[in-house]
C-alpha cells in the first residue's frame, strides 16, 4: 500500500535518538509458500545469508489455514541455519487479528531461539496495515515484551505515531515505489523521520511493481516505475539512514516485486488469478548481486574495502507496444495518482549496473542477439567516479531480440558478465504484454 502524505516533508529533518542496530529484513508472504518444505526453506535461508539479510519478516494473514504447518517449518529451518525470523501481522488480506490470536502466536512461536530480538532483547513485531486496532498492541506489548513496528502507512505519519497513546515504537513505510514516470524520492521517509522524531524508522526497498490477477478476493492490474528503482532505493536508504530497512519483497510474485528464487510450486496463484503466467521463467536473482555490498554500505557508512566486482542486468521481455497492454494502467487511482498508459513510465531499455572499485579503463557491452551496443554509466558512487561503488546506465532495446549479454571489461579484460536470462523477443509472447522483468 501506499503512503497517503497528509503532511509535506519540512526544510528539515529530526534526526532519530535511537541508537538501535541497523538491520536488513526481507519480507515473506507465509500465504504463498504452504507448498514449500524444510530444503526448501534451508535454500531461501542460505540465499537470505549470503546476501547478508539479517531477518525474514513473516506476513501472516489471520485465519489462513496453511499457517501452521508453514511456520512450524520456516521455524525449524531458521533455527538449524541460525537465521531469525519475526512477525508482521497482515490486517488486510483476511481482515483483522483478534488480540488473543496475536497473544497465542507470540507465545508459542516467540520462545524460539530463531525470533528475532532487538539490542535490548525485545520481541520485534510489525503489521500490514491494522491501525484501527491499535489500542489492541497496548495489552500485547505489555505482555510480550515486544518492540512494535507496524505499517499504518494508510495514516499520515503525524497520525500514526500518536494513535493508542503512541503504542508504536516506530513506524513502517510501505511506500516503496514512484509516482509517474520519475524516480522516486525521499520526500515520504522525511515526513516519517520528522513524525517519528527519537523513533524507528523502518524503510522500504523494493525493484519492482507489476500485477495482473482477479480472483473471488480481489481484481488488480496495474504498474508502478521499475526503472532504475533498485539501486536509487538504496542510494535513498544511504541517504535517510533509517534504523531499519524491509525489502518488499522475498516471495510476492503477484505483485512482481520477489527477489528470491521462483519455484514452481508457489505459483498455483497464476492458474487461477492471472491471465498469463508473467513469472514463470521471470529470474529476479540479479537483484540481489548488490546485497551484501548495499547492506555493509549502510551498515557501516562506508564503501567495503574489499569485494568482488560483479554486474548485473534488468529488462523486460519485449517491446512496450509490441502487443496489448492488457489493461494494465500506470499508476493507481485508488492511491489518488493519475492513471495513464503503462508504456509512459517504462522504457524499452536494458538497464546495467556494475559494481567496481573505480570505472578507470571500463568499458560496458550489451549484445542483444546478434547486435552489440556500447554503454555509459549515467549514474557513479556519491563519491563521483573513480571511487568504488555501483556504476549504472542502460542501452536502448533498438528493435533488437534474442539472448541478452552484459559484459564489463577493464583495460581489454572481461571483470564480469551478466546473462542467462530469458531472451528478449521482437513480438509478443501471450497475448497480452508481460511488464515483469527478468533480473540476471
Amino acid at each position: 500500500m501506499k503512503l497517503f502524505l497528509a503532511l509535506a516533508a519540512t526544510a528539515f529533518v529530526v534526526l532519530p535518538s535511537v541508537q538501535a542496530a541497523k538491520e536488513v529484513f526481507a519480507h515473506v508472504i507465509v500465504g504463498n509458500v504452504r507448498s514449500l518444505d524444510n530444503a526448501d526453506w534451508e535454500d531461501n535461508i542460505k540465499l537470505a545469508q549470503e546476501a547478508k539479510i539479517d531477518a525474514f519478516v513473516l506476513n501472516i494473514a489471520q485465519g489462513d489455514d496453511g499457517n501452521e504447518a508453514s511456520l512450524q517449518t520456516i521455524f525449524k529451518a531458521a533455527e538449524n541455519l541460525n537465521f531469525k525470523v519475526f512477525f508482521s501481522f497482515d490486517y488486510k488480506a483476511k481482515g483483522p487479528w483478534p488480540k488473543e490470536a496475536v497473544l497465542d502466536h507470540i507465545t508459542r512461536f516467540g520462545a524460539s531461539s530463531a525470533y528475532f530480538k532487538t539490542d535490548e532483547d525485545k520481541l520485534f513485531m510489525s503489521t500490514f496495515e491494522g491501525p484501527d486496532n491499535a489500542a489492541d498492541w497496548v495489552d500485547i506489548k505489555t505482555a510480550t515484551n515486544s518492540f512494535f513496528v507496524p505499517d499504518w502507512s494508510s495514516r499520515n505519519p503525524a497520525d500514526a505515531v500518536g494513535l493508542a497513546d503512541g503504542v508504536a515504537d516506530g513506524l513502517f513505510s510501505f511506500d516503496a515505489w514512484p509516482n509517474g514516470d520519475t524516480n522516486i524520492t525521499t520526500q515520504a521517509d522525511i515526513a516519517f523521520q520528522n513524525a517519528l522524531g527519537n523513533k524507528a524508522y523502518m524503510m522500504a526497498v523494493s525493484p519492482w511493481f507489476y500485477t495482473n490477477l482477479n480472483n473471488p478476493d480481489f481484481t488488480k492490474n496495474w504498474l508502478w516505475r521499475g526503472d532504475e528503482l533498485w539501486d536509487t532505493r538504496w542510494a535513498q536508504v544511504m541517504e535517510i539512514q533509517p534504523e531499519f530497512v524491509e525489502i518488499l519483497t522475498w516471495n510476492d510474485y503477484g505483485e512482481s516485486h520477489y527477489i528470491g528464487p521462483v519455484r514452481e510450486k508457489e505459483l498455483g496463484l497464476f492458474a487461477t488469478s492471472a491471465p498469463i503466467p508473467y513469472v514463470e521463467n521471470m529470474s529476479h536473482d540479479g537483484w540481489r548481486k548488490f546485497l551484501p555490498f548495499y547492506i555493509e554500505q549502510y551498515k557501516t557508512g562506508t564503501a567495503p574495502a574489499e569485494f568482488e566486482e560483479k554486474v548485473a542486468a534488468y529488462y523486460r521481455t519485449a517491446p512496450a507496444l509490441a502487443c496489448p497492454d492488457g489493461g494494465t494502467t500506470g499508476n493507481n487511482e485508488d492511491f489518488g495518482e493519475v492513471e495513464e498508459p503503462p508504456q509512459n513510465l517504462m522504457d524499452d531499455s536494458v538497464f546495467y549496473g556494475a559494481l567496481l572499485t573505480s570505472d578507470k579503463g571500463v568499458t560496458v557491452t550489451v549484445k542483444i542477439g546478434e547486435n552489440e551496443q556500447t554503454g555509459t554509466f549515467t549514474t557513479v558512487p556519491a563519491n563521483g567516479a573513480g571511487t568504488p561503488g555501483v556504476y549504472r546506465g542502460s542501452v536502448p532495446f533498438g528493435g533488437n531480440n534474442g539472448d541478452v549479454v552484459v559484459t564489463i571489461s577493464r583495460d581489454g579484460q572481461v571483470v564480469a558478465t551478466a546473462e542467462g536470462g530469458k531472451p528478449l523477443g521482437a513480438t509478443c509472447e501471450f497475448d497480452i504484454q508481460n511488464w515483469n522483468a527478468v533480473a540476471v
